[in-house]
């Protein structure tokens, strides 16, 4: 199921981002950038509806996933 980024609370949002730029294997490109800058950019991609988040409710675990341009 797509959640609406925008239906979350601020703090709620934070920590989903969080979680998922801290996961390994995130891969942001050939630069390095800080976790606040990761952070910023996958806020970003929701915004712009590039990424989206899903819930699944057999795991109950919240993901962050590409959108494909229709």
């Amino acid at each position: 199921m797509i959640v609406p980024y925008t239906e979350l609370s601020a703090e709620s949002l934070t920590a989903i981002i969080e979680d998922f730029v801290s996961r390994e294997g995130t891969d942001y490109g050939a630069v390095e950038s800080t976790f606040a800058a990761k952070v910023s950019q996958v806020l970003r991609q929701l915004e712009n509806g590039d990424a989206a988040i899903t819930f699944d409710s057999e795991t109950e675990t919240c993901s962050i996933v590409p959108v494909k341009p229709s």
